[in-house]
């Protein structure tokens, strides 16, 4: 089933299993079982003696298989091929329930360890999907971790009945109990504070215990990892306060333009900021949703209130709160998202195969998920504002070689449309006719830009009519000893290299401004 390559890799990492395990298959005689079934041989040979594999399973998912340890029946359940994407995830489940350390912090398995209480969780990934891994591999740790959590792993293309019945139009989409619980990206920490509902407190209360810092970065995507980076290389109190650390990064998957990296995924590249960050005493905050900018009183300080109640008090500031996805803010967008609205084509993609879709915007963005979906849905209309698709020409070109794409130009979207539980069509006008259409289909992919994070600024710092920080070349604002970078600035161009050098210039300009003004704490 696997190549020679990830065989050996495989057989390298069962090395470090500590325990036995057992793999429970439940098969049929499709052809998806046989797949299936030459993926638990190879990871049996793989296991030299330290794997064994059960065939006489009783589960009504098929095919689908249980890792457990020897001599236990609770474990994680893959039902489908967890390829692509999520191999790493079945690895590490293997090398958790081996015994192997997870690399997480002890709090963190503390704190799922003291979760109560019986939970049952399925959830649905596609194998394109990069985000599905973060949260297939959290809620994988925790059943490993706490025998009272039971996680099933779901493919979402093996399983379509199911798929339909239970209306999964994105993905990753988790449901406990049978209940929906929550879709899209969350962390293991994100997990594990929606279920331990005193979690947010407690964190709120050992923030607002923290001294003043030097420099206090928020937001911690690529310009804010930079800014903490040179922050904390002065030796001066840094801390960072992230609603999620990676930022729009996470939700990007390939990136071949960022300088001396030929090639990488977004998911990765977050890790290696956010482990960079680690490598310097940086009170690293994540989860924490800033809510308003009080700008420096008497005592010299600016503070930012966080959402959970609590408060962070620094002499300088640096925003870099990043971007998201902007929306149509159409009748029926918010009402059938996830129900058929989609943002993500490579995640979400799969699960419309065979179905007509349609992708909102003309831009690099939306001809790239256009070309994408076309090889999988069986036909996606494209609707662009304006009056000529605004991508790259060598992606134009490539759009308008597939026989199962139709373009329409100078299309305004006016309403999502649907029957109460998932997307049906969608209504536009003609911009020079001003005459109304409506298309049918079943899924519609929003590639239209970026919104700045920035609502919780107005009336304290100066804004652009798009929403952008305004900064100077120093990347500082109007407020004294406010500084921002990245994506939710004036900065002309919104690219990862950028963001990271608008970072590295604000903490510098920060850094100026702490000499000039105050002698910085050590």
């Amino acid at each position: 089933m696997l190549d020679d390559t990830l065989k050996t890799q495989l057989q390298q990492y069962m090395g470090l299993l500590r325990q036995p395990l057992r793999l429970i298959a439940s098969l049929d005689d499709s052809a998806a079982s046989q797949d299936m079934r030459g993926l638990l041989d190879d990871i049996v040979a793989a296991g030299n003696g330290r794997i064994t594999l059960d065939t006489n399973g009783s589960d009504a998912r098929r095919p689908s298989f249980l890792v457990t340890r020897e001599g236990q029946d609770h474990g994680v359940r893959f039902a489908g091929l967890p390829l692509g994407h999520e191999f790493e995830s079945l690895v590490l489940t293997l090398l958790w329930t081996g015994g192997h350390p997870p690399k997480v912090e002890q709090s963190v398995i503390d704190s799922i360890k003291a979760i109560e209480g019986e939970y049952d969780f399925d959830v649905y990934m596609s194998l394109t999907c990069h985000n599905c891994p973060d949260v297939v591999q959290a809620l994988s740790l925790m059943a490993i971790v706490n025998p009272s959590i039971r996680t099933t792993v779901i493919e979402g293309g093996a399983f379509q009945a199911e798929v339909e019945q239970r209306q999964v139009m994105a993905v990753p989409m988790v449901f406990q109990g049978g209940q929906m619980f929550d879709s899209g990206r969350m962390s293991l920490e994100q997990i594990v504070a929606k279920l331990d509902t005193g979690a947010a407190k407690r964190e709120a209360a050992k923030i607002a215990a923290k001294s003043a810092f030097d420099v206090l970065v928020v937001g911690g995507g690529p310009a804010g990892a930079a800014a903490a980076i040179y922050a904390a290389r002065k030796g001066i109190r840094t801390g960072v306060a992230a609603e999620r650390f990676g930022g729009q990064v996470l939700d990007t998957l390939a990136i071949e333009n960022f300088i001396s990296v030929q090639e990488t995924e977004g998911p990765k590249l977050a890790m290696a900021l956010e482990a960079h960050v680690k490598q310097y005493e940086v009170d690293v905050m994540n989860l924490q949703r800033a809510t308003e900018l009080v700008p420096a009183g008497d005592d010299g300080l600016v503070e930012i209130k966080l959402e959970n109640g609590a408060s962070l008090k620094s002499k300088t500031v640096i925003l870099s709160t990043g971007a998201r996805w902007r929306q149509m803010n159409v009748p029926g967008e918010e009402q059938y998202r996830n129900k058929g609205v989609a943002y993500c084509p490579h995640c979400d993609g799969p699960l419309f195969k065979g179905k007509r879709v349609a992708v909102i915007g003309g831009g690099n963005s939306g001809v790239e998920a256009a070309i994408d979906l076309a090889g999988i849905v069986a036909h996606v209309t494209l609707i662009e504002f304006g009056t000529a698709l605004r991508a790259d020409q060598v992606l134009q070109d490539k759009l308008h070689s597939l026989g199962n794409v139709t373009v329409i130009l100078n299309a305004q979207t006016t309403e999502v449309l649907g029957d109460g539980r998932r997307v049906t069509g969608l209504t536009y006008n003609d911009r020079d006719s001003g005459q109304g259409h409506t298309v049918e289909l079943e899924g519609i992919f929003v590639q239209i830009g970026l919104l700045p994070n920035t609502e919780w600024l107005k009336g304290t710092v100066e804004l652009s009519n798009r929403g952008e920080i305004v900064i100077d070349e120093r990347g500082q604002t109007n407020v004294p000893g406010v500084f921002a970078a990245g994506d939710c600035t004036t900065v002309p161009y919104k690219q990862i290299v950028i963001a990271v050098g608008a970072g590295a210039t604000a903490s510098l300009a920060a850094f100026d401004h702490l000499i000039r003004s105050s002698a910085p704490a050590k």
